[in-house]
Protein backbone atom coordinates (compact mmCIF):
# COMPACT_ATOMS: atom_id res chain seq x y z
CA UNK A 1 0.00 0.00 0.00
CA UNK A 2 1.37 3.42 -0.96
CA UNK A 3 1.96 5.99 1.74
CA UNK A 4 -0.84 8.57 2.11
CA UNK A 5 -0.32 12.16 0.99
CA UNK A 6 0.76 14.27 3.97
CA UNK A 7 -1.16 17.53 4.17
CA UNK A 8 -0.71 20.49 6.53
CA UNK A 9 -3.59 22.97 6.84
CA UNK A 10 -3.15 26.12 8.92
CA UNK A 11 -6.02 27.53 10.95
CA UNK A 12 -8.36 24.54 11.36
CA UNK A 13 -10.22 25.79 14.43
CA UNK A 14 -13.23 26.78 12.32
CA UNK A 15 -14.49 27.82 8.93
CA UNK A 16 -12.71 27.07 5.66
CA UNK A 17 -9.63 25.53 7.29
CA UNK A 18 -11.67 23.08 9.32
CA UNK A 19 -13.78 22.08 6.31
CA UNK A 20 -10.67 21.67 4.14
CA UNK A 21 -8.92 19.48 6.72
CA UNK A 22 -12.00 17.23 6.94
CA UNK A 23 -12.23 16.97 3.15
CA UNK A 24 -8.56 15.99 2.84
CA UNK A 25 -9.04 13.35 5.54
CA UNK A 26 -12.01 11.90 3.66
CA UNK A 27 -9.78 11.63 0.58
CA UNK A 28 -7.44 9.35 2.55
CA UNK A 29 -4.71 11.89 3.23
CA UNK A 30 -2.79 12.09 6.48
CA UNK A 31 -3.81 15.54 7.70
CA UNK A 32 -2.16 17.82 10.22
CA UNK A 33 -4.16 20.87 11.25
CA UNK A 34 -2.60 23.80 13.05
CA UNK A 35 -4.27 25.65 15.93
CA UNK A 36 -2.99 28.38 18.19
CA UNK A 37 -3.86 26.43 21.34
CA UNK A 38 -4.31 22.67 21.62
CA UNK A 39 -5.95 23.15 25.02
CA UNK A 40 -8.74 25.29 23.53
CA UNK A 41 -9.14 23.34 20.27
CA UNK A 42 -12.05 21.07 19.43
CA UNK A 43 -10.87 17.69 18.14
CA UNK A 44 -11.36 16.94 14.46
CA UNK A 45 -11.80 13.29 13.39
CA UNK A 46 -9.03 12.13 11.07
CA UNK A 47 -6.94 15.25 11.68
CA UNK A 48 -3.85 15.44 13.89
CA UNK A 49 -3.77 18.81 15.63
CA UNK A 50 -0.51 20.71 15.94
CA UNK A 51 -0.04 23.79 18.11
CA UNK A 52 1.41 26.56 15.96
CA UNK A 53 1.08 30.34 15.93
CA UNK A 54 1.58 31.45 12.32
CA UNK A 55 2.62 34.91 13.59
CA UNK A 56 5.64 33.54 15.43
CA UNK A 57 8.82 32.37 13.68
CA UNK A 58 9.88 29.95 16.40
CA UNK A 59 6.41 28.45 16.71
CA UNK A 60 6.15 27.87 12.94
CA UNK A 61 9.56 26.24 12.68
CA UNK A 62 8.86 24.00 15.67
CA UNK A 63 5.40 23.03 14.38
CA UNK A 64 6.61 22.11 10.91
CA UNK A 65 9.59 20.20 12.30
CA UNK A 66 7.30 18.18 14.59
CA UNK A 67 5.15 17.20 11.59
CA UNK A 68 8.20 16.11 9.57
CA UNK A 69 9.41 14.04 12.51
CA UNK A 70 6.02 12.32 12.82
CA UNK A 71 5.19 11.83 9.13
CA UNK A 72 8.61 11.83 7.46
CA UNK A 73 7.57 14.33 4.79
CA UNK A 74 5.13 17.09 3.83
CA UNK A 75 3.47 16.86 0.43
CA UNK A 76 0.95 19.70 0.66
CA UNK A 77 0.86 22.93 2.64
CA UNK A 78 -2.41 24.88 2.73
CA UNK A 79 -1.99 28.43 4.03
CA UNK A 80 -5.50 29.19 5.22
CA UNK A 81 -5.04 31.06 8.50
CA UNK A 82 -6.05 34.70 8.22
CA UNK A 83 -7.97 37.62 9.67
CA UNK A 84 -10.00 40.55 8.41
CA UNK A 85 -10.47 44.25 9.13
CA UNK A 86 -13.15 46.78 8.24
CA UNK A 87 -12.44 50.49 8.10
CA UNK A 88 -11.60 53.35 5.78
CA UNK A 89 -7.96 53.51 4.77
CA UNK A 90 -7.62 56.95 6.36
CA UNK A 91 -8.82 55.71 9.75
CA UNK A 92 -6.74 52.51 9.86
CA UNK A 93 -3.64 52.78 12.01
CA UNK A 94 -0.28 51.55 10.77
CA UNK A 95 -0.06 49.13 13.71
CA UNK A 96 -3.44 47.63 12.80
CA UNK A 97 -2.35 47.23 9.19
CA UNK A 98 0.94 45.67 10.26
CA UNK A 99 -0.87 43.17 12.48
CA UNK A 100 -3.18 42.12 9.66
CA UNK A 101 -0.28 41.76 7.21
CA UNK A 102 1.59 39.71 9.81
CA UNK A 103 -1.28 37.20 9.92
CA UNK A 104 -2.31 37.22 6.26
CA UNK A 105 1.01 37.64 4.43
CA UNK A 106 4.05 37.10 6.64
CA UNK A 107 2.53 33.88 7.97
CA UNK A 108 2.77 32.48 4.44
CA UNK A 109 6.41 33.57 4.25
CA UNK A 110 7.11 31.77 7.56
CA UNK A 111 5.37 28.51 6.68
CA UNK A 112 6.77 28.40 3.13
CA UNK A 113 10.31 28.94 4.41
CA UNK A 114 9.77 26.17 6.96
CA UNK A 115 8.44 23.54 4.52
CA UNK A 116 10.45 24.32 1.38
CA UNK A 117 13.74 22.73 2.51
CA UNK A 118 11.84 19.45 2.93
CA UNK A 119 9.94 19.80 -0.35
CA UNK A 120 13.12 20.67 -2.23
CA UNK A 121 14.87 17.63 -0.78
CA UNK A 122 12.06 15.29 -1.85
CA UNK A 123 11.76 17.11 -5.23
CA UNK A 124 7.99 17.47 -4.95
CA UNK A 125 5.31 19.43 -3.17
CA UNK A 126 2.33 21.73 -3.54
CA UNK A 127 1.64 24.94 -1.61
CA UNK A 128 -1.92 26.29 -1.71
CA UNK A 129 -2.42 29.88 -0.57
CA UNK A 130 -5.97 30.93 0.25
CA UNK A 131 -6.48 34.39 -1.20
CA UNK A 132 -9.86 36.05 -1.88
CA UNK A 133 -11.82 37.69 -4.66
CA UNK A 134 -10.65 40.88 -2.94
CA UNK A 135 -7.18 39.90 -4.13
CA UNK A 136 -8.27 41.00 -7.61
CA UNK A 137 -11.35 43.15 -6.86
CA UNK A 138 -10.65 45.59 -3.98
CA UNK A 139 -13.62 46.52 -1.83
CA UNK A 140 -14.47 49.81 -0.11
CA UNK A 141 -13.80 49.88 3.64
CA UNK A 142 -11.74 46.70 3.35
CA UNK A 143 -8.68 48.38 1.86
CA UNK A 144 -6.03 46.89 4.15
CA UNK A 145 -7.53 43.40 3.88
CA UNK A 146 -7.68 43.78 0.08
CA UNK A 147 -4.07 44.97 0.06
CA UNK A 148 -3.00 41.91 2.05
CA UNK A 149 -4.68 39.58 -0.42
CA UNK A 150 -3.10 41.43 -3.36
CA UNK A 151 0.23 40.80 -1.61
CA UNK A 152 -0.62 37.10 -1.28
CA UNK A 153 -1.31 36.97 -5.02
CA UNK A 154 2.03 38.56 -5.93
CA UNK A 155 3.98 36.47 -3.44
CA UNK A 156 2.38 33.28 -4.75
CA UNK A 157 3.13 33.93 -8.41
CA UNK A 158 6.75 34.88 -7.70
CA UNK A 159 7.29 31.89 -5.41
CA UNK A 160 5.89 29.49 -8.00
CA UNK A 161 8.41 30.72 -10.57
CA UNK A 162 11.24 30.16 -8.12
CA UNK A 163 10.42 26.67 -6.81
CA UNK A 164 9.06 24.83 -9.84
CA UNK A 165 12.67 23.88 -10.69
CA UNK A 166 12.52 21.63 -7.60
CA UNK A 167 9.25 19.93 -8.53
CA UNK A 168 7.25 22.21 -6.22
CA UNK A 169 4.26 24.25 -7.41
CA UNK A 170 2.39 27.06 -5.68
CA UNK A 171 -1.22 27.97 -6.36
CA UNK A 172 -4.05 30.28 -5.28
CA UNK A 173 -7.66 29.70 -4.24
CA UNK A 174 -9.87 32.79 -4.41
CA UNK A 175 -13.14 32.40 -2.49
CA UNK A 176 -15.85 35.01 -2.25
CA UNK A 177 -17.93 35.58 0.88
CA UNK A 178 -18.31 32.31 2.75
CA UNK A 179 -20.56 31.55 5.71
CA UNK A 180 -17.93 31.66 8.46
CA UNK A 181 -17.28 33.86 11.48
CA UNK A 182 -14.34 35.63 9.81
CA UNK A 183 -16.31 38.45 8.16
CA UNK A 184 -19.34 38.46 10.47
CA UNK A 185 -17.04 39.10 13.43
CA UNK A 186 -14.46 41.17 11.54
CA UNK A 187 -12.81 43.78 13.77
CA UNK A 188 -13.14 47.44 12.84
CA UNK A 189 -10.45 50.08 12.71
CA UNK A 190 -10.12 51.55 16.19
CA UNK A 191 -9.68 55.26 15.35
CA UNK A 192 -12.97 55.98 13.61
CA UNK A 193 -13.43 59.24 11.71
CA UNK A 194 -17.07 60.42 11.92
CA UNK A 195 -17.09 61.61 8.29
CA UNK A 196 -16.97 57.95 7.23
CA UNK A 197 -19.64 56.69 9.65
CA UNK A 198 -22.56 56.54 7.21
CA UNK A 199 -20.82 54.74 4.36
CA UNK A 200 -18.79 52.51 6.67
CA UNK A 201 -22.02 51.42 8.36
CA UNK A 202 -23.62 50.63 5.01
CA UNK A 203 -20.59 48.65 3.88
CA UNK A 204 -20.38 46.74 7.17
CA UNK A 205 -24.04 45.73 6.98
CA UNK A 206 -23.58 44.67 3.36
CA UNK A 207 -20.68 42.41 4.39
CA UNK A 208 -22.68 40.82 7.22
CA UNK A 209 -25.71 40.28 4.97
CA UNK A 210 -23.53 38.78 2.22
CA UNK A 211 -21.89 36.36 4.66
CA UNK A 212 -25.22 35.29 6.16
CA UNK A 213 -26.52 34.49 2.67
CA UNK A 214 -23.29 32.90 1.47
CA UNK A 215 -22.68 29.17 0.99
CA UNK A 216 -21.05 27.04 3.69
CA UNK A 217 -17.28 26.46 3.51
CA UNK A 218 -17.62 23.02 1.89
CA UNK A 219 -17.41 24.35 -1.67
CA UNK A 220 -14.25 26.29 -0.93
CA UNK A 221 -12.81 23.24 0.85
CA UNK A 222 -13.43 21.12 -2.25
CA UNK A 223 -11.68 23.72 -4.42
CA UNK A 224 -8.68 23.74 -2.05
CA UNK A 225 -8.40 19.95 -2.28
CA UNK A 226 -8.57 20.13 -6.09
CA UNK A 227 -5.86 22.82 -6.08
CA UNK A 228 -3.68 20.63 -3.86
CA UNK A 229 -4.16 17.23 -5.46
CA UNK A 230 -5.28 17.98 -9.01
CA UNK A 231 -3.48 19.34 -12.04
CA UNK A 232 -1.66 22.58 -11.28
CA UNK A 233 -3.37 25.87 -12.14
CA UNK A 234 -2.26 29.23 -10.79
CA UNK A 235 -5.77 30.30 -9.75
CA UNK A 236 -8.93 28.49 -8.83
CA UNK A 237 -12.19 30.20 -7.88
CA UNK A 238 -15.00 28.18 -6.28
CA UNK A 239 -18.20 27.99 -8.32
CA UNK A 240 -20.87 30.63 -7.84
CA UNK A 241 -20.18 34.25 -6.98
CA UNK A 242 -16.37 33.92 -6.90
CA UNK A 243 -16.22 32.48 -10.42
CA UNK A 244 -18.68 35.12 -11.67
CA UNK A 245 -16.70 37.99 -10.17
CA UNK A 246 -13.50 36.66 -11.70
CA UNK A 247 -15.10 36.69 -15.16
CA UNK A 248 -16.59 40.15 -14.63
CA UNK A 249 -13.22 41.56 -13.59
CA UNK A 250 -11.51 40.12 -16.66
CA UNK A 251 -14.08 40.82 -19.34
CA UNK A 252 -16.32 43.75 -18.29
CA UNK A 253 -15.30 47.41 -18.69
CA UNK A 254 -14.00 49.06 -15.53
CA UNK A 255 -16.92 51.50 -15.23
CA UNK A 256 -19.72 48.91 -14.87
CA UNK A 257 -17.57 46.79 -12.53
CA UNK A 258 -16.98 49.84 -10.32
CA UNK A 259 -20.68 50.74 -10.26
CA UNK A 260 -21.70 47.15 -9.51
CA UNK A 261 -19.22 46.93 -6.63
CA UNK A 262 -20.44 50.15 -5.05
CA UNK A 263 -24.03 48.98 -5.32
CA UNK A 264 -23.17 45.65 -3.71
CA UNK A 265 -21.68 47.48 -0.73
CA UNK A 266 -24.70 49.78 -0.41
CA UNK A 267 -22.88 52.87 -1.65
CA UNK A 268 -25.13 53.53 -4.66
Amino acid sequence: MSNPTVVVVTGVSSGIGRAAAQTFAKRGCRVFGTVRSIANAISLPGVELVEMDVRDDVSVKAGIQSIVERAGRIDVLVNNAGTSLIGAVEETGASEAASLFDTNVLSILRTAQAVLPHMRAQRSGRIVNVSSVLGFLPAPYMGIYSASKHAVEGLTESLDHEVRQFGVRVTLVQPSFTRTNLDVNAPQASSKIPAYDRERGLASRAVVDSVKGAPAPDGVAKTIVEAALGNWRMRRTPGGQAALLSKLRRFMPAGPVDASLRKAFGLG
